[in-house]
């Protein structure tokens, strides 16, 4: 699966993921977005699905400060917009914060619902906290992974007790 970045440089540089990531070769920094990308958007009314491979031909993380994030995704992308399910982070800044995700955590995570494993995991072996994340989230990803329906990732969310404070519904 292609992987994109649309970066605002809104963090420090020396410890942005997104970067890490585009200069290892496993993500590509792009200027404006396509109807055929999922847009990585916390605020968008759909969750990632497994079934969302079928749909879309890459997927593309807006790389931007948490304390803008609500201004930046005021703009409108193109592409289908989609969260993540609620996630703990593994990263050292928000560790174990449910959806406080770095760029690198939320691509794997989608990459991971969607079938792609071994790029999940080839994302995030590139930080040395990266292995936390799965180790954290292990049980929610694979339980996700097989989940067809919005309803069934609400239901997944509840049974682990990991129901962020504004709901998936």
């Amino acid at each position: 699966m292609k992987v994109q970045i649309f970066m605002l440089k809104q963090d420090d540089p020396t410890k942005c993921t997104a970067a890490k990531l585009v200069k290892f070769g496993l993500a590509k920094q792009i200027r404006r977005t396509v109807r055929a990308t999922m847009i990585l958007d916390p605020f968008a009314p759909k969750v990632v699905l497994k079934t969302d491979v079928h749909t879309v031909d890459s997927i593309t993380a807006v790389d931007c400060s948490w304390e803008l994030v609500q201004k930046t995704f005021f703009t409108n992308f193109s592409g289908i917009s989609r969260k993540l399910p609620p996630l703990l982070a593994g990263n050292p800044v928000n560790y174990a914060k449910i959806g406080k995700l770095t760029t690198a955590e939320a691509i794997a995570a989608t990459l991971f619902i969607m079938g792609f494993d071994d790029q999940a995991h080839a994302v995030l072996n590139k930080f040395k906290w990266g292995h936390t994340f799965f180790d954290l989230n292990q049980d929610l990803l694979r339980d996700y992974s097989h989940a067809d329906t919005q309803e069934k990732i609400v239901e997944i969310s509840n049974e682990y007790g990991v129901v962020p404070k504004t709901t998936l519904e």
